[in-house]
């Protein structure tokens, strides 16, 4: 059984657990997580997911009072059903967390509104939805945060609603009325996005991640023979690309436990963020940069990459390390 979402192979001892056949067939779907007392938790949608449902349920509901559901395809590929209250040409959604307890915007409502047809899908951001302070490496100063593939599934959502309709695109107003409340709880403001909610969405759907899962993603690398463990979904792609003999086990920010697992036989592989953080906590220190991301960006970038490795070799002897950039290229790595 695989999970459609991550790849992930369960153990066959993990479905044999799960009593509920209606549960399994959930984490058979991608969406649920199968845990490995046989529980299976459910996925959420995150804002992107979560804003093109609206955006299409905008662009659905044109001549209808009464559009209660649409169909949207999330970033991984699976189609999802989202409920929504729409009625010509305004909608309104609400973000499902699933069994996440901890997410910060759920029950976030996300509205919208057709404006016109036109050739290609468009959205245009209101109040609500965050806007960078300060430019970065893949966003201009007052663009709205919303995330390329969060962006990708809400134009491609729009534009499904509008060729149903004999249209090539639209227009959509997009907004979230207490995005800026609820943005504070959120690590918004400490990375330069101001006055709402980032529309964010690597997968399309939220991951229930809870001490349960970690431990077992821990218990994972202890146990296997050869392991990469990874901080997030761009490195589990590409580490499965790049180290196909060995088994690749996502643990998030639980860095320090896989490690400490054990002596030696793992490879730390991801993006800068979470793992230069991990490395040397007070980098941004002093050197005038919001983020990891934005400091790795500029000209001390490298050295930054570079000192990281070295120093994670000293605390693990043991074990390796590999630092990509979003494309997968090994920006330094050590064995």
């Amino acid at each position: 059984m695989i999970d459609p979402v991550s790849g992930f192979a369960y153990p066959e001892e993990w479905a044999f657990r799960c009593e509920d056949p209606s549960m399994l067939a959930l984490a058979q779907s991608g969406l649920g997580v199968l845990t490995s007392s046989g529980r299976v938790l459910r996925r959420g949608h995150t804002t992107g997911t979560t804003a093109a449902a609206a955006c299409k349920a905008a662009v659905e509901s044109l001549g209808s009072h009464d559009l209660r559901a649409v169909e949207v395809i999330t970033a991984c590929g699976i189609t999802v059903e989202v409920e929504v209250a729409a009625s010509y040409g305004s909608s309104a959604c609400f973000k499902y967390s699933g069994d996440y307890p901890g997410d910060a915007t759920a029950g976030l409502e996300l509205r919208a509104m057709f404006i016109r047809f036109q050739s290609t899908a468009e959205v245009d951001a209101g109040p609500g939805i965050g806007r960078w302070d300060h430019d970065t490496p893949r966003y201009r100063r007052g663009e709205p945060a919303i995330s390329t593939t969060a962006m990708d599934c809400i134009l491609s959502s729009i534009t499904a609603a509008c060729r149903a309709r004999g249209q090539e695109g639209a227009l959509v107003y997009l907004e979230a009325p207490e995005g800026e409340k609820v943005a504070v709880r959120t690590l918004n403001p400490r990375v330069g996005v101001m006055g709402g909610v980032s529309v964010l969405g690597s997968t399309g759907m939220v991951e229930p991640w809870d001490d349960h899962l970690g431990q077992d993603a821990v218990e994972r690398a202890r146990r296997a023979d050869r392991a990469v463990i990874t901080t997030g979904r761009v490195g589990l792609r590409h580490a499965r690309l790049q180290y196909p003999d060995r088994e690749v086990v996502l643990v998030g920010a639980n860095i320090k436990r896989a490690l400490d697992s054990r002596e030696d036989g793992l490879i730390l592989f991801g993006l800068p963020a979470l793992i230069i953080k991990f490395i040397e906590p007070s980098v941004l220190t002093g050197r005038g940069f919001r983020t990891i991301e934005d400091l790795v960006m500029s000209e001390e970038g490298p050295s930054v990459v570079q000192a990281a490795v070295r120093k994670f070799k000293s605390m693990y002897p043991g074990h390796g390390i590999a630092i990509i950039d979003r494309s997968g290229r090994v920006m330094e790595a050590a064995t």
